[in-house]
This record gives structure tokens, C-alpha cells and sequence, in this order.
């Protein structure tokens, strides 16, 4: 047996550090690297188990070609060769017939590194094709907020929350997204730090903290601005910090804060006058608060505003001055590598035309001028993660566009591929990794060699770049070799690092001031916001109620919250047959009263419906969530027993700031499942 370094490469924050026990070709223990400080040792239930994926009996194991209707799963064997040659012949025609814009490369986190995506992204940049604005699912909304208030920049480090007096864990579930946080913040706590959850629904964070504040959906940012009349109100502002490090405070205390007044707060978040009164009194005495921002308050119309507003208050009392005081939404804009050496190869033209990620549904069907003809999927599954995903559906099921998905599942997107090509695990490639929720950084290799004649990203697409004639140096580099690139030009605290000093498969800092720095325009915390003006926005940060949101409310008497499962948060861990059995059934929950009036039984199916669509889930009944919600946890492929899935039901609607996805600005109803009724529904 044999111990190899990895890191985990799935979607979160935490970027674990891994110890991986090998025994010939097989992983035995996948296990927590003791020599990674913030990841400590130990990784969360879910990759525990990655070695059932690596070994799942149901990963693709050689390259498919459709042989029925596309949606059918009706596929047979070929040779990598037949299939190179086939994806080859079908995009030199599509480019000779429409040009390059006609294709889209399709390549976003999942289970991969830096090289493993961007290598994707960069032969589609050096063919010049369409390009995905990637993240407009997931952080884009957010990100846009925080670079209009701080800036471009990483938030307070996470290993400082030791020092903070008071922990605020607002929309953000730490046990299911960021547990290695949740297991340092327990040394403040154990010093004296109360831990606050500040979340629609109680979650296993929320049921562990010393108080949970159950918000009203998308009013965050009334609870932000209510806490600041507060502060005003009670003397309690910093305003040598303020009038020093931030911008427009005066114009914002003078316009907008006096119109939020408890009482109006309390009407506004559902939450009474006296925890608001309490919740800012405690901020307020903290000198070393820590607000740990979640995206989720971010994803519905009005999330860049909600975002801003939260994003203020570490200045108000000026915990942004101090270790262990301020905010992290993400780390990533403070490690600022040179991905575009990856990415952005230089034969590539400087400007073309961009596809939305959360509208990928909708250009599939609509765009013109030239049409999508020619889609590559690496390692995702938009069937089921995008906004309104009945429209992709109908887009991947059109007979004219050429589809290609590469991962190491038949998932619901690969089902309507024309050619499917089994992917590499990150546990059986080399990548480098950044991590978005603290400082580290790490290079690894291949714990174990690709299992049956699965390729990785970054070796198929240098194959392709050579069968479509591309000639940049980096489709023929190692990983190894691509690494330095990354550090070339690399700027801030990253330029520090010498790229030689990860090869060890260590995982690296990097250093980080005590105090927040600020790269807005004015070099301040801009509560003021020039660049939101400029772009037609409200420059303030304020709260109003939205005009759609409230129609569709009056027809659709339930708002929809989607939030990680704990065993099955995204369908990258759906390989693993033990998550699946430990998650249970895809579910949704109720409260008691809702289930009360439609007569609904706890474990029952039930049909979920808009306008848009109808699906089935398993019904839980709980107090989790306020009446008014109905609460679907993770995004579960159909393979599952689902019928459809969640986001068929989600609108395509854009944020106010990034244009970002609007899950949560989503109304419906529940009802029994009916057989005839679901089925004449879907159609």
C-alpha cells in the first residue's frame, strides 16, 4: 500500500487536502491530510467515500455513440479513435458552414482543477468560438456586489475566525458547504464567540448555533440597513473607521438608512422588533465580528443589493480593521494567477460572442445569426443544474445540434449527446488547485492511473487542438510544464509563491493582511457605488419590494428555496450509490400548516407545478421553514426515481447586478401526486 497527496476537487470552498491509500490500481481510503491547517486532518462525509466513485460499477468506461432518439440512452461502443474523428469531421463542417460562433464549449468547476477546466475553455477560446459566461448559476450575482462595495478582492481569512468575538453565518449553511469553517469557529466560540445563523430555513448549522434569526426570503438587505439605523441610533458606529475607509456613508445615512426603522424591519423580515433590536445591539458591542456570506441570498432579483448591504456592516463598526473582524464572501480574487496562459491562448480572437449560462436553455432554441450547431459538455450536467431546464431539455433534444459530453457519468445531459466520452475523476489526473473559501493552493497528481479508457480533460482536449489544427504551445504541454505559466504576471500575494515549492504536493498559503484591503475605484469601501451608477443601478445599497416577484406570489402561493442536501448537494456525488441511499428519495419540504391545507401526508409523492413546469419529489412535513416556502434540498439527476427535476420549475429571469441566476424569485404549488394529471403535465 501506498499514501499519495491529492486534493478534493469538488465544488466547495473547503478545497480539502487528502491523504489517499492505494493498493495496485485500486483506492482503498480516501482520508483528510493532518498537514493542511484549515482542512485539519479531515474531510466531510461525502469524499470519505470517493473511492466508491473512482470504483462505481456504473462510470462509463469507454466512448459512446448514439444509436436511438436523442433523450433514449440508446447508445453503442466506439473506439476513441471513431469518435476523435467523428467530433472533428462534424465541427470542421459546422465552422465551414455557420463559423466558428455556431460552437460552445461547456466547461464550469464539477470535479476538476484549474488545468482540467481551463484547458477545455482555451481550445474553444483558440477555435474561436461562442464562449459560456460562466457562473451565472452560481456566484456572478454575488461576485458583481462585492467587487461594487470592496472590491476585486478576497474577503477576511477564515483561519482568523479563532480571534472573532461574534460569528454570523448568514444564508450560509457551514455543515453542508464549509464544514472545515464550522470546525474552526468552535475555538472563538469555546473562548466566548456566539455563533448566529441568519437563514430562511433551519438548517443543521442553524439548530447548532446559539441563535437562529429565520428571515423572510430575499429581505436581507432590509435586515442589513435596519441593523445600521440601529448603530446610528445607538452611538454605536466607528465613524473614525467610516469617514476614513468608506465612501457615501453620509449620503446613505442621510437617504436610505432612516427609512428602515425596526418596526418597519420587522414587517419587512418577518422577525420581531426585539431581535432585531438584539441581533444589532450584539454587532454592535463586537469589535471582531466575522460574517461569513453565503451566495444563496444572492440568487433571486434583487440578490446584488441584499449582497452590498451585508457587505457594509463589518465597516460600520469597523471590524474590517481588525483580525478576526469583517466578512468573506470568497477568496479567489485575492490569488490572482495567470489563468489566462490556459485559458485565453493568444491564437484566440480578443472579443466574441458570449452565452449566458443560466440562458443556455434559451439560446439553444433561440439564438440566430449563426444557431448553436455544436455543444461540448465537460464534467457538467445543465439538464439539470441551469435555470428553466424544460427549455434546455428542448434545446439538447433538437436533431440539428451536434452535442458532446465528456464525464465520467451517463448523466441526464449525456443521455442526449451524440457522442458521450468517459472522463477522468480528479483522483486519476494531475491538476492544480485554488481554493475559493480559504488561502491554500495545491498541486497533485494522479492518485491511481484512469480506470478502463477514461480520459482526462486536459488530455482530450490537447487531442482535439491537434486534430483542429490549433497550434499553441500549451496544447502540447504537461502539467507540470503549464504550472509556472500559471505564476508568470501573477500579481498581489500569489507573486510571492514560488511555483516549484508545489510540487511536493503540499498545499501552500497565501499570506493575507490582518486588516481588509479595499480595490474599488476610490480605494474604500464604496457604499457609494459610482460603477453601479454608470451602469443605470441604484448606487446605494437599499431594499424594495419587486414588482414580479409580487405577481407571481398572488398566482403561486409557494416561494421556492433550493440549498445543498447534505449527501447529494450536486450530481457529481450521485455516482456513488451509498450517498445516494444515505440522502434517501429526492424530497422537498413542507411546513405542517401548508401540508395541512392540501392534505398532504408526510412521505407521500407529491407533484410540484408552475407555468413552467410540473415535477415529482418525496414530501417531508417539518417546521424547518416558515409557511409560504417549500424547501427542495441538492439538484438530483432523474436516474434517481425523480420525476424532472427542480430547476424545470426555476425562472431564466437575471439578477440585478452580475446576471445571475434567480432561483429563488421562483413561485409554485403542491399538490398529490396524480398519475394522469403529472403525466398530461409533462407531457
Amino acid at each position: 500500500m501506498t499514501i499519495v497527496r491529492a486534493t478534493c476537487a469538488h465544488d466547495c470552498p473547503d478545497m480539502c487536502s487528502l491523504q489517499v491509500e492505494v493498493e495496485g490500481d485500486r483506492i482503498i481510503k480516501v482520508s483528510g491530510d493532518p498537514e493542511q491547517p484549515f482542512t485539519a486532518g479531515f474531510a466531510c462525509a461525502k469524499v470519505n467515500r470517493d473511492a466508491e466513485l473512482v470504483h462505481s460499477p456504473e462510470r462509463l468506461t469507454t466512448p459512446l455513440r448514439r444509436v436511438g432518439p436523442k433523450g433514449a440512452g440508446q447508445f453503442a461502443p466506439i473506439s476513441w479513435d471513431a469518435a476523435l474523428d467523428e467530433i472533428t469531421s462534424r465541427w470542421q463542417s459546422i465552422i465551414a458552414e455557420c463559423g466558428p460562433l455556431a460552437l460552445l464549449g461547456y466547461a464550469y468547476s464539477a470535479h476538476q482543477g484549474q488545468m482540467n477546466r481551463h484547458m477545455v475553455n482555451g481550445l474553444f477560446h483558440a477555435l474561436g468560438t461562442s464562449r459560456l459566461q460562466a457562473g451565472t448559476v452560481c456566484d456572478t450575482c454575488c461576485e458583481a456586489a462585492w467587487d461594487a462595495t470592496v472590491g476585486p478582492v478576497g474577503g477576511t481569512d477564515p483561519e482568523a475566525v479563532v480571534d472573532s468575538d461574534l460569528i454570523i453565518a448568514w444564508g450560509c449553511d457551514l455543515m453542508a458547504v464549509n464544514v472545515h469553517f464550522w470546525a474552526k469557529l468552535d475555538g472563538a466560540r469555546k473562548a466566548g464567540a456566539k455563533v448566529i445563523v441568519i437563514d430562511p430555513r433551519r438548517s443543521r448549522t442553524a439548530a447548532s448555533a446559539d441563535w437562529h434569526l429565520p428571515i423572510r426570503i430575499g429581505t436581507d438587505a432590509a435586515l442589513a440597513i435596519g441593523i445600521v439605523h440601529i448603530l446610528a441610533r445607538d452611538g454605536l458606529c466607528d465613524r473614525a473607521y467610516i469617514d476614513e475607509n468608506t465612501l457615501g456613508f453620509a449620503q446613505w445615512e442621510r437617504d436610505v438608512v432612516p427609512r428602515f426603522p425596526p418596526e418597519r424591519v420587522a414587517g419587512i423580515t418577518g422577525l420581531a422588533v426585539a431581535d432585531i433590536e438584539r441581533l444589532a445591539a450584539m454587532y454592535g458591542a463586537a469589535k471582531r465580528s466575522f460574517i461569513r456570506l453565503g451566495e444563496g441570498m444572492t440568487r433571486l432579483a434583487h440578490g446584488g443589493q441584499s449582497l452590498r448591504a451585508v457587505a457594509v456592516l463589518p465597516a460600520i463598526t469597523g471590524a474590517y480593521g481588525r483580525r478576526g473582524g469583517g466578512a468573506l464572501l470568497a477568496a479567489a480574487s485575492s490569488m490572482e494567477f495567470n489563468f489566462s496562459a490556459v485559458r485565453k491562448p493568444p491564437s484566440g480572437p480578443a472579443q466574441t460572442r458570449l452565452i449566458n449560462h443560466s440562458l443556455l436553455g434559451r439560446d439553444l432554441l433561440e439564438l440566430r445569426d449563426p444557431p448553436l450547431r455544436g455543444l461540448f459538455v465537460a464534467a457538467n450536467n445543465p439538464a439539470v443544474t441551469c435555470p428553466d431546464a424544460g427549455k434546455v431539455r428542448a434545446g439538447l433534444a433538437r436533431e440539428d445540434l451536434f452535442t458532446v459530453v465528456h464525464d465520467p457519468f451517463l448523466t441526464d445531459t449525456a443521455l442526449f449527446a451524440d457522442i458521450v466520452l468517459p472522463s477522468t475523476t480528479y483522483l486519476e489526473t494531475a491538476d492544480f488547485y485554488r481554493s475559493y473559501g480559504s488561502y491554500y493552493m495545491q498541486f497533485s497528481r494522479a492518485a491511481v492511473a484512469p480506470q478502463g479508457e477514461v480520459w482526462s480533460n486536459f488530455k482530450l482536449a490537447q487531442a482535439l487542438a491537434q486534430r483542429m489544427g490549433v497550434t499553441d504551445p500549451v496544447f502540447r504541454m504537461s502539467e507540470e510544464e503549464i504550472l509556472p505559466e500559471f505564476f508568470k504576471g501573477a500579481a498581489g500575494a500569489v507573486a510571492q509563491i514560488d511555483p516549484a515549492d508545489l510540487l511536493s504536493g503540499k498545499a501552500v498559503k497565501v499570506p493575507m493582511p490582518d486588516a481588509q484591503d479595499f480595490r474599488t475605484p476610490s480605494g474604500k469601501l464604496e457604499i457609494f457605488s459610482q460603477t453601479l451608477a454608470d451602469q443605470g443601478l441604484a448606487p446605494l445599497p437599499d431594499w424594495e419590494p419587486d414588482a414580479q416577484e409580487e405577481a407571481d406570489a398572488r398566482d403561486w402561493p409557494l416561494r421556492l428555496l433550493t440549498a445543498p442536501s447534505y449527501f447529494q448537494p450536486h450530481t457529481s456525488f450521485s455516482g456513488v450509490a451509498f450517498l445516494r441511499q444515505r440522502e434517501g428519495k429526492p424530497y422537498c419540504i413542507l411546513h405542517p400548516d401548508d401540508a395541512a391545507k392540501r392534505g398532504l401526508q408526510d412521505g407521500a409523492k407529491v407533484r410540484l407545478f408552475n407555468d413552467r413546469a410540473t415535477i415529482g419529489l418525496m414530501l417531508k412535513v417539518a417546521d424547518d421553514i416558515p409557511p409560504g416556502v417549500i424547501l427542495v434540498p441538492g439538484q438530483r439527476p432523474g436516474a434517481e426515481g425523480v420525476d424532472g427535476t427542480v430547476n424545470m420549475l426555476c425562472t431564466d429571469r437575471l439578477t440585478d447586478m452580475g446576471e445571475g441566476a434567480c432561483y429563488q424569485s421562483t413561485f409554485l404549488d403542491v399538490a398529490a401526486w396524480d398519475v394522469a394529471v403529472a403525466a398530461a403535465a409533462m407531457g
